[in-house]
C-alpha cells in the first residue's frame, strides 16, 4: 500500500485537471508504454520559399533613353539620329540601341564615334533568387568581362558613384581598322536592371584619337540619362 500511494496521488492529480491538459502533460507519466498525442508527432508544414519582388517590371525604349542633344554631342554626324534598335525577342528583359557616325574635318582627317545603350532586366524566381540578387551577379560578371576585353590595353577601372545603386567605369584602348580606338564603358545596376553604356571613338587620316577623359565624360552623361529612363518607364 505504501508503494502504490505515490502513483495513486499522481493519478488523482491528473483527474482533477481538464482533459486537454491530461493528454498534454500527464499521459507521459505512465512510463514508456504511454502514447504521445497525434498533434505533437505530426511534422509541421514548411513554408514555401519566397523571394523579394523585382522592383522594375519593364524596360524603357532604348533608342529614346538618351536625349537627342546628348546623342548629337557624343556622336556628331550620326548616320541615324534615331538610333539602330537591337533585336530582342523579349523587350521587357533585354533591349538596346546604338548610334555611330564619321565626322569629316576636311584635309585634317576625320573622327569616328560610337554610342550604345543596352539593358538587361532580371525577374525574381523562387529557384534562381530575387531579381536584385541576380542583377548583382550579372553586374559583377559584366565588369569583369569589360576588363578582359580581347586586345584591350591600358585598362583602368573606377567606381562611379551617383549612377544607380552601383556603377563602374572601365576605360581601355584597342587597335582595330588601322586606328587606335579609345573606349569608356559604364556598367550600372539599378535594383534588378543592368544598364551598359559604351562610348568609343578613333581619329583617322592624321587626326588624333579622343582622350579617355573625354570618352568617360560622355559615357557617364549618357549612363545617367539611360538609368533615369528605367525609373521613368516604370512610373507609367
Amino acid at each position: 500500500m505504501h508503494r502504490s500511494a505515490p502513483r495513486l496521488t499522481r493519478l488523482l492529480a491528473c483527474a482533477a485537471v481538464p482533459v486537454m491538459l491530461v493528454v498534454a502533460g500527464c499521459s507521459s507519466d505512465s512510463g514508456s508504454g504511454g502514447k504521445k498525442s497525434s498533434s505533437s508527432s505530426a511534422p509541421s508544414a514548411s513554408a514555401s520559399p519566397t523571394v523579394a519582388k523585382a522592383v522594375y517590371a519593364k524596360l524603357p525604349d532604348a533608342c529614346k533613353s538618351v536625349p537627342a542633344k546628348t546623342v548629337s554631342d557624343l556622336v556628331p554626324k550620326a548616320k541615324d539620329k534615331s538610333g539602330t534598335e537591337v533585336k530582342s525577342t523579349d523587350l521587357s528583359a533585354r533591349a538596346g540601341c546604338s548610334w555611330n557616325g564619321l565626322e569629316s574635318k576636311g584635309t585634317k582627317g576625320s573622327q569616328y564615334r560610337w554610342l550604345s545603350v543596352s539593358y538587361l532586366r532580371f525577374g525574381s524566381d523562387s529557384v534562381l533568387g530575387s531579381g536584385q540578387k541576380r542583377a548583382q551577379d550579372q553586374y559583377t560578371k559584366a565588369v569583369a568581362d569589360a576588363k578582359a576585353t580581347d586586345g584591350a590595353k591600358s585598362v583602368k577601372t573606377v567606381t562611379t558613384p551617383g549612377i544607380g545603386n552601383e556603377a563602374t567605369t572601365v576605360t581601355y584602348e584597342q587597335r582595330k581598322t588601322d586606328a587606335d580606338f579609345v573606349y569608356a564603358v559604364v556598367i550600372t545596376r539599378s535594383e534588378n536592371v543592368i544598364t551598359t553604356v559604351n562610348h568609343n571613338g578613333a581619329g583617322y587620316e592624321g587626326l588624333k584619337s579622343p582622350s579617355a577623359a573625354d570618352m568617360t565624360k560622355g559615357a557617364q552623361t549618357a549612363a545617367k540619362a539611360a538609368v533615369a529612363s528605367v525609373a521613368t518607364a516604370n512610373k507609367k
